[in-house]
């Protein structure tokens, strides 16, 4: 399978983003080094793949999931499959000939994961869509007709109590609406959250109390939405702020913190002693302002005093980085370790990426370069045991320039310096895309 040329085609559209066609399933892949004992379950991700072959942007395409599973040092098994959204299939739009929201129609291509035992692909603007195991689409999601909204491509899974935290944003009143699935896969909560404007919230905080919403100027664009292009910009004067509610009361105030302008797609993790809450970020000071400058998020921290009413931003690294994750076992809880991939962007084709795991007590990190033409998308978190924050690997898929080949990284989580201790070698070229789960 060849890469799709890149005359006359917009970035997202080519090299490793260019979409690819087949559905595939092959079985006993060639492994280079030794895959680790105990390392057995499936590695999924999601990411946008443009059945017809075009899209308007990057974040629009087609979600299509891949799976590889692993067991016995083998890996066994790697398959890919479109999710079957009312779009793919039958050409649903967001809003009917009637004007009425249709929320099955959408791609989602952003996140895959597990809860109450349901594997759901997820996206900001449309309901959740269930897969089986082998990736077939069962259909969209609704929790018994309770979602009234769409969803978000990032809930929160609470390790405590394994309770789903989730939103949805819209372009009309009310722009901001709060979920809650439990641990059963049961609808319990949903309410609005009161914000000034329509604007583009990616992602949530959660921590053992708190969840903290991010009220930030990426806001919505009727003209841009109407020409077709991504209808969001970056206004700072449209403020920012970090909204606050306890979890406990769920229809509660919402009690607000302003900070500087700036965006998230996603944050590190966030955890809270009662009165003090810290959020680590990958920010950006603006985006999407100067098409000539991509634009480039950092590490960096919000402390919100309750007590006092304050918040403290401060920045914790000065170089690039994305995609951030951890232990999923720790979301919302305090961990010390978590890690970064950073992508070259369009000004440094041939560069390439790195992944580094921050240590995020001490503020110090290690980091492996891939090598030149080697980019890695997000690196998901393994566990060697039962040991929340213990020992385990990162998997990663990584696309290689220089072949046009794609494989699947295996790195110790504590050095990940040494490099690969395996290479999973894929029958075929997974392109760039976005985030993913271990399934154990």
């Amino acid at each position: 399978m060849t890469t799709t040329p890149t005359t006359s085609l917009p970035r997202h559209l080519t090299g490793n983003y260019a979409p690819v066609t087949d559905e595939v399933v092959a079985t006993d892949l060639p492994v280079s080094g030794r895959l680790p004992e105990g390392l057995e379950g499936s590695f999924l991700r999601n990411g946008p793949n443009p059945a017809s072959g075009r899209s308007a942007h990057w974040f629009s395409g087609d979600g299509m999931v891949h799976r590889l599973d692993l067991a016995d040092g083998r890996a066994l098994a790697y398959r890919n499959r479109f999710v079957q959204t009312a779009t793919l299939t039958r050409g649903a739009t967001t809003f009917d000939a009637e004007g009425r929201r249709d929320l099955t129609a959408g791609a989602a291509n952003t996140h895959v994961i597990r809860h109450a035992g349901r594997l759901l692909a997820l996206e900001e603007t449309c309901l959740p869509y269930e897969l089986t195991d082998e990736l077939d689409t069962v259909g969209p999601i609704d929790f018994g007709g309770r979602l009234q909204t769409g969803f978000t491509a990032h809930p929160k899974l609470c390790p405590l109590t394994g309770e789903l935290h989730a939103f949805a944003y819209g372009w009309t009143a009310p722009y901001l609406t709060y979920h809650v699935i439990d641990a059963a896969g049961q609808l319990v909560t949903s309410r609005d959250v009161e914000v000034p404007g329509s604007t583009m919230v990616h992602d949530v905080n959660l921590t053992e109390r708190f969840v903290v919403f991010m009220d930030l100027p990426m806001v919505f664009d009727l003209a841009l939405a109407t020409a077709g292009a991504m209808p969001y910009r970056f206004d700072p004067s449209y403020g920012a702020r970090l909204g606050v509610l306890r979890r406990d009361d769920p229809h509660g105030e919402v009690r607000w913190f302003e900070i500087d302008p700036c965006y998230v797609f996603h944050p590190v993790n966030a955890h809270d002693d009662g009165t003090t809450i810290t959020i680590d970020v990958a920010r950006y000071p603006e985006l999407w302002t100067d098409p000539a400058a991509p634009a480039t998020a950092c590490l960096w921290r919000w402390t919100i005093d309750l007590e006092r009413g304050t918040v403290t931003e401060r920045q914790l690294d000065d170089r690039p980085c994305e995609f951030p994750r951890l232990d999923d076992r720790q979301v919302g809880l305090r961990a010390r370790r978590a890690w970064t991939t950073t992508m070259p962007g369009a000004s440094a084709e041939g560069a390439g990426g790195s992944i580094t795991v921050h240590d995020l007590e001490a503020l110090t990190s290690r980091t492996l370069h891939l090598g030149a033409g080697r980019v890695a998308g997000e690196a998901v978190f393994a566990p060697a045991d039962d040991r929340p924050g213990g020992p385990g690997w990162l998997l990663a898929h990584l696309h290689d320039a220089t072949t046009d080949r794609s494989e699947v990284i295996v790195l110790d989580a504590d050095d990940v310096e040494a490099g690969p201790v395996a290479t999973v070698h894929l029958p075929v070229r997974v392109p760039h895309g976005f985030h993913g789960s271990w399934l154990s």
